[in-house]
């Protein structure tokens, strides 16, 4: 089966890629980084499955589902979340996603939740309105507190980056850099950029 992989952020979008192309029945045709990406990929390769992250730039994975379903194309949709807040989960199945898959999920998870998907099934927990309200009360919900640049930014620090070489790659200067990490900090209750590290690697 094909698939089309969607999410900002890199160590994800490696993982999730590497994951699914492990399989032997299962092909990733397109690995993409935002919405609009996601949404040429879709186009031009008409996938079995678009795994999308919820949360990207440009468009969003709602947005990208919106598209899918505008033009008609048969791709089934897995919406992916790190936090899952009710009105995104119930917009994600009124708009026609088929799966909706935690970020914290094991990766045999996410490989039978594709499989499923594709055979026209749905994969969503029991009480999916249940499931965002407990995220939405629980450490995860931590993250969705932050702007999405502020995420960027935070997971780049989680890789070890410096203020110099996240201001470089997001194309910022390096005071603006600084200024995000303040209101980061500030946000999340943390005192420096190892507590920082250690929470964003927990919870994305």
């Amino acid at each position: 089966m094909s698939v089309v992989v969607a999410d900002d952020h890199p160590i994800v979008l490696r993982g999730l890629t590497e994951i699914l192309r492990a399989q032997p029945d299962i092909s990733v045709v397109a690995a993409c980084n935002c919405g609009r990406d996601a949404t040429a990929a879709i186009q031009q390769f008409v996938p079995d499955v678009a795994v999308l992250d919820i949360v990207m730039p440009d468009l969003n994975g709602l947005d990208v589902l919106s598209s899918i379903k505008r033009h008609g194309f048969k791709t089934s949709v897995v919406i992916l979340t790190a936090v899952a807040p009710e009105d995104r989960v119930l917009t994600a199945m009124t708009r026609g996603a088929k799966g909706l898959l935690f970020k914290d999920a094991a990766p045999e998870n996410l490989v039978d939740c594709v499989r499923e998907v594709a055979k026209g099934k749905l994969w969503f927990p029991n009480d999916p309105i249940g499931a965002a309200r407990e995220r939405e009360t629980g450490p995860q919900a931590e993250i969705g507190a932050l702007t999405p640049r502020e995420r960027q930014i935070a997971l780049l620090v989680s890789e070890g980056l410096t203020d110099k070489l996240v201001a470089e790659q997001l194309n910022l200067a390096e005071s603006t850099v600084k200024s995000h990490l303040h209101n980061i900090y500030k946000k999340l209750d943390l005192p420096n950029r190892t507590a920082l590290t250690a929470r964003t690697r927990a919870l994305l």
